[in-house]
């Protein structure tokens, strides 16, 4: 009977502790993160004089590389992000907590563009490679590579 009756107050105990447990939960919210115009970018076409025009911000260090366009909500279609590394050669991204589908522009030192990766997957976590070597990386809302035409040998300048 003293067993039963101590195995009782134990669990009477346990079913308070985690009664209380529940009400206390936090909730953490998570930080908006804003743009924040760092520079200004243009775009010059090979095949004719159209010139297209993006405020940036840029990702020069590792954490911002890193980070990139990670939890954002939305982008402008004037906006994007530069990524600059301090070597030219083949470069992979991938869309990890990204949630605005993007293209990825991708060029080398000389600022030509040298390749793209088109409409990227918002949270997908596939390589999407620049199969050429690359010293910088634009990225810009989904459809706008096309959009403006783009081609492999346009020019970048910011």
């Amino acid at each position: 009977m003293r067993f039963k009756s101590f195995l009782l107050l134990v669990c009477l105990v346990f079913s308070m502790l985690l009664s209380s447990c529940k009400n206390d939960k936090k909730v953490i919210k998570q930080t908006e993160v804003i743009f924040k115009k760092e520079g200004e970018l243009t775009i010059f076409k090979s095949v004719d004089s159209t010139q297209i025009n993006l405020d940036i911000e840029i990702a020069d260090t590792e954490f911002d590389r890193e980070t990139g366009l990670m939890y954002r909500h939305n982008m402008p279609n004037n906006q994007g992000m530069l990524f600059v590394f301090e070597d030219e050669r083949p470069r992979n991204f991938y869309m990890k907590n990204t949630e605005i589908p993007l293209d990825l522009i991708y060029v080398a030192a000389n600022k030509k563009i040298v390749s793209f990766q088109k409409n990227a997957k918002p949270f997908d976590e596939s390589s999407l490679p620049s199969n050429a070597p690359a010293k910088y990386v634009l990225e810009v809302n989904a459809g706008l590579a096309d959009t403006w035409n783009l081609r492999v040998g346009d020019s970048l300048s910011f």
